[in-house]
């Protein structure tokens, strides 16, 4: 803390750590943003621990097992961007989770890490816990402020960006849980050694915190160097596929929001950023959800399209409505009560939810079902000509009935 906040920066920046919540932002540039002449406002930090995607956990097990790493983090954090408090959002359902910060909280104000002169250097830091009440929705950055000042959590509109109009009107950064509680192992180990994992543009370890959940053997959350191949970390952590790798159908890499997969790509893609873009997926929040040949991927999809309709605030039109559109479409293809034309219409549908909205909640709608079409295609048409060949042979039966009576 002693050392001040450009040094602090400097060497998050210099270890190449990229937000961990999803959208994959360099965190040193994110938190030089706050580093500006001081304007009578107090800053703040905001640690976003409203985790509530489909198949993520990663945030739940550091505050669950290490809620002081968060702490320190935070008081690391905060010292780089000359924040006075943090306010950590905690998803509402996570009960146990915010009893256990708490009582960190406490112990860390008790043993003057965090409060008035925090660690005896001079600098005053406080840490607020923040409990939601279960929407989806407040995981987007300006949703969890609104939440946070008392109001309906709706995503803002952008600019003005939280870093110059955040919290309560004052210049706010919005981070993830995992990319603050690293922040103290780089500092202490240097951004040097944190960038010597993984490759270019994407270092340091991954606190998959890859979740590794779905049709494998031993399901986990494992901290693992960026960039380690799909398969080799199913196989390693996870005891490998249900069935074996060649059982294998498809995998979604980085949480529900992210396109699905199949094997072949499987075979050889490594777990990064920039790897699986070229893959036509995203790391996401490195959510890997593994699905064996036993698995309806169809109705698998259809019910993240329900998740996401369910979970939509409604603000924007496109979304509102896009993402009860694909719901009911999706629906269709799981019974195949549909026509191969509506596959070519959700395409287009799921590509016009995209850059439309106020927030990417609509772009986490559209991913599932635009991986399921590019890579599931012919499963969708072959149910469509199942459910024609069964409701030819029930009109046939009706007729031949109809004929029997007369």
């Amino acid at each position: 803390l002693l050392k001040g906040e450009d040094w602090i920066v400097k060497e998050i920046t210099k270890s190449g750590l990229r937000g961990r919540g999803g959208a994959g932002f360099p965190a040193g540039l994110k938190w030089s943003f706050m580093n500006k002449p001081h304007d009578g406002r107090p800053r703040y930090l905001v640690v976003n621990a409203d985790e509530g995607e489909p198949g993520t956990c990663k945030d739940r097990e550091i505050m669950r097992h290490d809620p002081h790493k968060l702490i320190e983090g935070c008081l690391i954090a905060g010292r780089a961007m000359g924040a006075r408090a943090a306010y950590i959002y905690i998803r509402g359902e996570f009960y146990n989770e915010s009893c256990i910060l708490q009582m960190a909280i406490h112990e860390a104000y008790e043993a003057g890490l965090i409060g008035r002169n925090a660690c005896g250097t001079g600098y005053d830091f406080d840490v607020f816990v923040h409990r939601g009440a279960g929407a989806y929705i407040c995981g987007e950055e300006t949703a969890l402020l609104e939440s946070i000042e008392g109001k309906q959590g709706k995503p803002r509109l952008k600019p003005p960006f939280p870093a110059d109009v955040g919290l309560f009107g004052c210049p706010t950064t919005v981070t993830n849980v995992e990319t603050v509680a690293v922040s103290p192992t780089i500092c202490r180990r240097g951004g040097s050694w944190f960038a010597s994992f993984g490759r270019e543009r994407n270092h340091g370890t991954k606190v998959f915190l890859f979740c590794i959940s779905g049709h494998v053997n031993t399901p986990c959350t494992v901290e693992e160097e960026m960039s380690i191949p799909l398969k080799e970390l199913i196989e390693r952590h996870a005891g490998g596929v249900i069935g074996g790798w060649d059982n294998l159908l498809a995998v979604i890499p980085g949480g529900s929001s992210t396109p699905v997969i199949p094997k072949q790509i499987c075979n050889d893609v490594l777990m990064d950023f920039d790897a699986l873009i070229e893959a036509k997926t995203g790391l996401g929040t490195a959510a890997v959800i593994v699905m064996n040949k036993q698995t309806d991927i169809v109705k698998a999809i259809a019910r993240l399209s329900l998740f996401y309709k369910h979970e939509s605030c409604g603000q924007c039109t496109p979304c509102r409505e896009g993402c009860s559109w694909l719901n009911k479409m999706m629906w269709r293809f799981v019974d195949g009560n549909s026509v191969p034309e509506e596959v070519d219409m959700i395409w287009e549908l799921s590509k016009q939810l995209e850059g439309h909205t106020i927030c990417a909640l609509a772009e986490a709608a559209a991913w599932p079902v635009q991986g399921l079409v590019r890579h599931f295609r012919p499963e969708l048409e072959a149910r469509m000509k199942e459910f024609e060949t069964v409701r030819k042979n029930i009109q046939k039966i009706q007729k031949e009935k109809v004929l029997h009576v007369f």
